[in-house]
């Protein structure tokens, strides 16, 4: 089994977000831990992942929600640290109406190949970030696109408790990971 690390979105997401759900349910899970959850600022939160990923006895998946799937954009093109994948989900468009100001640092993320596998998990319903937005970046990423139904923006608020069927998409991808650790 790979070492993942959680990525929340702003807030951190709560106890009853399925991140916080597969973080305690499995140790080889840990949340990296920038200084504000609430007033994220681009550099830090950079320095935040690459201090956890550094901290990581193997290379690990990252498992990002909302703002994280932007701030594994731009760690990607800075950071020269080994990840052996990213699962983004429910990315956010940070031209969009509902994008939050606080996180304006985060606009404008590179449109390069992530330079490790990833794959977007997209809502068809999500307020934050639409459809075509998910289909544009993975595009833009080299990531493959696998797209949800209608969950909302794919946190708390959507009920999705233990949220079985993305652990499921994270296990596929784990496994189409096998032996590659990129850098």
């Amino acid at each position: 089994m790979s070492a993942y690390l959680v990525l929340p979105g702003i807030g951190g997401s709560g106890p009853e977000h399925w991140q916080s759900r597969w973080e305690a349910a499995e140790p080889e899970m840990r949340r990296f831990a920038p200084d504000s959850w609430d007033a994220p600022q681009l550099d830090q939160w950079i320095a935040a992942l690459d201090a956890a990923v550094a901290a990581c006895s193997e290379a690990p998946i990252l498992v990002a929600h909302s703002l994280s799937c932007l701030l594994v954009a731009h760690w990607s093109a800075r950071s020269d640290q080994a990840v052996r994948g990213a699962f983004l989900v429910a990315m956010p468009d940070p031209q969009g109406p509902d994008f939050p100001q606080e996180a304006a640092g985060f606009g404008n993320p590179p449109e390069l190949f992530l330079r490790f596998p990833a794959v977007v998990v997209a809502s068809s319903d999500d307020p934050y970030g639409p459809l075509v937005h998910s289909r544009t970046r993975a595009r833009q990423w080299g990531a493959s696109l696998v797209e949800a139904g209608a969950l909302g923006h794919i946190n708390a608020a959507s009920g999705l408790g233990d949220w079985s069927w993305g652990r499921e998409q994270l296990r596929r991808f784990e496994d189409g990971l096998t032996g590659k650790i990129e850098d």
